[in-house]
């Protein structure tokens, strides 16, 4: 529900009452008494999905050139008039917690930060999330997300194309690029300072942390989390509820992400860096398409009508463009889909022909202890297995030796796969023996 002030100029007094009175809206006039253009104030209160046409009416009467009207949220409305208007507009084809054009305008603009809170916050964010990153602490990750001021921007950007307001979205594209650039570079240099400083292990392999692994390879489902982050974005805008989690939730997709970026570029990954770089790439992308389609189909459309077309032409051009950068890097993500998937039948492979080769009577006694298999690290994709290492525990009086080769010999004939194989025995020792 909203409660709707609008200042009545000098001679449309009338004209504003008549339309309110057609509407079936409760409204109270007093006098204005400031001496300027106007003669009057109305206060009327409307169900949230009634704001917007009831404006446009409104300003149709003439109202735009010459009053301001303030749009304020209320709880609670007691009237019968104001129960059978919000009946009435509950039967209408839009969502009944749809805000007005100017109020998703509004909401818009503020979302977009002042500049120096905007880049004050990016960096902060991007430095906690780099050192939870190193630390391997998905706590220190998530505690970066909820400061992350980035959903304004991507916001702003989407609702500026489909209400045809250029400047709000240049705003909006302008603070993106800055936003990424900015959490990236403050990555980099705040992991090479932890380098230098010996903040961190000396040798510290970053690939190694599973909170910077699973960012290396981005799959499919990488595409999935960020366009649901923009469809959840534009619906949190249009229905006027707190964004405070959907921002988060954006967050999740864009700051790790970037931070990882700059891990990779100053620890001299190139694999990490590019790899997490597409990640970035896709996920600001599909954020900015998803909001873009959500507002498009909710509705939304520049306030006057002769811009309804310019708005269209421009906003299908966007998505095109979207559409086919998103389409281009998701090859990329196909491929490693493609690549985990293979990797993880290859180790399934892997893992059969040793404990095949085990079964073998001639190693009665024996127990696979652990097994680990190294792949190649200077391919960013289509990795391929070259060491396998497995533990073995064995009887203190077995025989040593013959395994390593049978296993190789077993996996190049059954699975056609060609790797080095290492064996190190460790001693069982049994109660009873």
């Amino acid at each position: 529900m909203r409660l709707v002030q609008v200042t009545i100029p000098t001679g449309k007094r009338e004209t504003v009452l008549s339309i309110l009175d057609e509407e079936g809206i409760d409204y109270v006039v007093t006098d204005e008494s400031s001496g300027r253009e106007y003669t009057a104030v109305a206060y009327f209160p409307l169900p949230t999905n009634a704001v917007e046409p009831i404006l446009e009416t409104l300003r149709e009467a003439g109202l735009e050139r010459e009053a301001y009207t303030v749009v304020l949220k209320t709880e609670t409305v007691e009237s019968e008039r104001f129960e059978a208007l919000t009946e009435r507009y509950a039967e209408t084809e839009q969502s009944e917690e749809r805000i007005a054009r100017q109020e998703l305008e509004a909401r818009a603009g503020e979302l977009a930060s002042a500049l120096p809170t905007y880049v004050t916050m990016t960096v902060v964010s991007a430095v906690i999330a780099t050192a939870g990153l190193l630390l391997d602490s998905p706590a220190t990750v998530v505690g970066s997300m909820v400061i992350a001021p980035l959903i304004g921007p991507a916001m702003a950007a989407a609702v500026g194309s489909v209400i045809d307001d250029a400047e709000l979205f240049r705003r909006g594209v302008s603070l993106q690029l800055l936003g990424v650039g900015l959490a990236v570079a403050s990555a980099t240099l705040f992991a090479a300072f932890v380098q230098v400083a010996n903040l961190v292990p000396p040798g510290l392999d970053p690939i190694s942390l599973s909170e910077v692994e699973e960012r290396l390879a981005p799959s499919v489902l990488s595409l999935a989390v960020a366009l649901g982050a923009g469809v959840a974005g534009a619906v949190s805008l249009t229905t006027g509820v707190s964004t405070a989690l959907v921002g988060v939730m954006i967050a999740v997709a864009l700051i790790p992400p970037a931070a990882t970026v700059g891990i990779g570029i100053a620890y001299g990954e190139p694999a990490l860096a590019v790899g997490s770089a597409v990640l970035v790439a896709v996920n600001v992308l599909s954020i900015n398409l998803a909001a873009l389609v959500v507002l498009w189909y909710s509705g939304y459309r520049p306030e006057q009508f002769f811009h309804h077309d310019q708005a269209r032409i421009a906003t299908l051009k966007r998505a095109a463009t979207l559409v086919a950068a998103i389409a281009l890097l998701s090859v990329f993500l196909g491929g490693v889909t493609y690549d985990s998937y293979q990797a993880a039948e290859t180790e399934q492979d892997i893992r059969e022909g040793v404990t095949t080769e085990l079964e073998d009577p001639a190693y009665s006694g024996y127990e696979l202890v652990d097994l680990e298999i190294e792949t190649e690290t200077e391919r960013l994709l289509f990795h391929r297995p070259t060491t396998v290492v497995g533990t073995v525990g064995a009887p203190p009086d077995a025989t040593r030796g013959g395994l390593a080769e049978g296993i190789q010999t077993r996996l190049a004939a059954e699975h056609g796969i060609e790797v080095d194989v290492r064996i190190l025995y460790v001693e069982i020792e049994r109660s009873g023996d």
